[in-house]
């Protein structure tokens, strides 16, 4: 294969200047590290679902200059990293001087076959380097304490204080950081204690230490392979341009829907674009009237920097796939495939967003509730960009989203339920709710919203309502439910939704 570069790409893997070198421009980050002998990150599913591919990246910081990111390699184009920080198990530690997580995962029995615990150990690092992460409980019982084998007794476990639930450890450890990682054989009880003993990084702890200089800056960079071209353009006019021009190019940018094109349909764009990384695209700002979202933020930074300030949101990131995923998809690629059963769009459309869409001819604004067309259809030009979600301020004061799937956490939804209700002396005067799964495109239950409005909050006219949204879209028969399912579960939905709200 002949490989011409427009410029020498290359990274920064374990503190090693590596070309990318002769490779077609839609090799995985996987795939890369593997052919260079770190085998360490393994493919388990090529889909981002197992989490054995978990490596870390350096990624701007909310509050450190650096984050240690947790990403997928199997998804995610190697290209899209030029000029870019990468760490891999085999970066953490060596065999005689082992990373903490690496320890603590050892004497903790957090090991059996040993395939998934390279992507584990990645994405318990970037928890355990969180900024403001360890909690002020992280010595109690024994959490924390040195362990060595064959000394007598067992590792210490984690505390049964107040300042442990079933998902934080006492070290404010988050256990949904580990979400996206599976493991079929170790069993998560000894993973978990691992986890819930790691303390704080020594203040000598080079990646800690890391965090407190910026990630390196986005390159420019282009890349040409017998399989296609690759470009991270240097601004957002010169992305807009070339969408302008060229009527094959995909835009990517946390490869989380592209990357599973690439993988398992074998999809080959012959010109794709990263967008992810551009400033234009990462604006967010929290006015006296709306919301700015930019399209190419990712969940996991929109949920940080939101801080809670947008209950619906915030009920509805845990629900969304995973930590792994979280950190690289962004809120612009998932209304950008047009997909029926995003989880963003049913809690946006509650929440009366708009798109702002980019071209080289200028911006417009469309109404989320106008955005879907058909099925993966959208009034999005191809020349267009999604460059900003607006959110209206003030919120409703009731907000639910209520996510129906196979699955707690880490799964696609069979139905997506976005609520956002304002109720004044007894009556309901707004109502806005998002509907996912029930039809071709997202929609707005206009139907049940009208039976709702200036009606009494009560169990009666949510009965009635609950009769209305079960007939509200077109449900599918599938293989996650069948279409009487769905149509049950959105009237269920709305009793759960005000019955909960009756009993708080």
């Amino acid at each position: 294969m002949t490989t011409q570069a427009l410029r020498a790409p290359a990274l920064t893997v374990n503190g090693d200047v590596t070309p990318i070198g002769d490779v077609s421009v839609h090799t995985t980050v996987l795939d890369w590290l593997r052919d260079r002998g770190l085998t360490g990150a393994k493919e388990g599913c090529a889909e981002g679902e197992c989490g054995a591919c978990s490596v870390l990246v350096a990624r701007p910081g909310i509050s450190s200059a650096t984050e240690w990111t947790a990403i997928n390699a199997c998804l995610l184009p190697v290209a899209s990293l030029d000029g870019q920080e990468l760490l891999t198990s085999e970066g953490l530690g060596a065999p005689d001087s082992l990373h903490p997580v690496q320890q603590e995962m050892a004497v903790r029995g957090g090991s059996q076959c040993g395939f998934c615990t390279p992507g584990f150990i990645c994405s318990m690092a970037a928890e355990y380097y969180r900024p403001g992460r360890a909690g002020s409980a992280a010595a109690t019982a024994g959490v924390g304490e040195a362990f060595h084998p064959g000394s007598g007794g067992n590792p210490p476990q984690p505390s049964g204080t107040d300042a442990t639930d079933h998902e934080h450890g006492p070290n404010g450890f988050d256990l949904h950081s580990l979400s996206g990682n599976l493991c079929r054989c170790t069993g998560y009880r000894p993973i978990r204690d691992a986890a819930y003993a790691l303390d704080e990084p020594a203040e000598n702890d080079a990646f800690a230490v890391r965090r407190n200089s910026p990630p390196p800056a986005p390159v420019p960079t282009g890349m040409v392979s017998t399989e296609g071209e690759f470009i991270r353009p240097a601004s957002l006019d010169h992305a807009l341009a070339v969408l302008g021009e060229r009527d094959d190019a995909v835009v990517v940018a946390g490869s989380t829907d592209l990357g599973v094109q690439v993988n398992i349909f074998g999809s080959r764009p012959s010109l794709t674009i990263a967008i992810d990384r551009l400033e234009e695209l990462r604006e967010f700002s929290f006015g006296t009237d709306e919301v700015r979202l930019g399209a190419a933020l990712t969940l996991t930074e929109i949920e940080r920097r939101l801080s809670g300030r947008v209950p619906l949101l915030a009920e509805l990131f845990p629900q969304f796939a995973s930590r792994l995923i979280r950190n690289g998809a962004t809120i612009g690629g998932n209304l950008g495939t047009g997909s029926p059963i995003g989880d963003t769009p049913p809690a946006l459309l509650a929440l009366d967003a708009k798109l702002v869409l980019a071209s080289s001819r200028g911006e417009r604004v469309v109404a989320l509730a106008e955005y879907f067309t058909g099925y993966r259809q959208t009034v999005k030009y191809p020349d267009e960009l999604i460059r900003t979600i607006v959110i209206p301020l003030p919120l409703a004061p009731i907000t639910a989203f209520h996510k129906i799937a196979k699955r707690r956490f880490d799964d696609i939804s069979s139905v997506a339920i976005g609520y956002a209700l304002d109720v004044t002396d007894g009556v309901v005067r707004d109502v806005k709710i998002g509907l996912g799964g029930v039809a071709a495109t997202p929609l707005r239950a206009t139907a049940t919203e009208q039976a709702l409005i200036g009606q009494p909050w009560n169990e009666t006219t949510v009965r009635t309502a609950a009769a209305v949204m079960a007939t509200e879209g077109t449900p599918m028969d599938d293989h996650r439910a069948s279409s009487s399912y769905r149509s049950a579960m959105l009237g269920q939905s709305l009793l759960r939704f005000y019955f909960k709200e009756v009993e708080a």
